[in-house]
């Protein structure tokens, strides 16, 4: 896991957008580990399976998926990226899934900037258990 500042930067003070920025650098970093675990794969392959995590239909429904289970304190986290005002929407993506998609993005900025690396790796492992399950329905 990512862990090289050591400045201390309070995410409760964050807007959702600023959460998302951070947040989906820790989120495509845990992708690309997760990926690298499965071995030695072309780099395109790697690539394309990283672009289909974090487009934003995925993790839209990672939001749907976490929200009923995740804390309070997370759950407001989550719509705080949800509801925050972005003036781009990218090509590929509606504007309820890349809400959120930022709303996924701020949980993990947020649980990285609050320094709780364990919770990111059990959510994260939550959500490749999710995946797993909605690949083979």
């Amino acid at each position: 896991m990512l862990e090289i500042s050591e400045k201390k930067i309070e995410g409760n003070t964050l807007n959702g957008l600023s959460l998302a920025f951070i947040g989906d650098a820790v989120y495509e970093i845990m992708v690309r580990e997760h990926l690298l675990e499965h071995g030695s794969l072309q780099v395109g392959k790697l690539h394309k399976m990283a672009v289909e995590m974090v487009r934003a239909s995925f993790q839209a429904n990672v939001f749907d998926f976490l929200e009923p289970i995740v804390s309070e304190e997370e759950k407001g986290i989550l719509h705080r990226g949800r509801n925050a005002s972005a003036t781009h929407i990218p090509k590929g993506a509606n504007a309820i899934e890349y809400r959120k998609a930022t709303g996924v993005e701020s949980l993990f900025g947020w649980l990285y900037l609050e320094q709780k690396n364990e919770r990111i790796r059990e959510i994260f492992e939550m959500i490749l258990e999710h995946s797993k399950k909605e690949v083979s329905a």
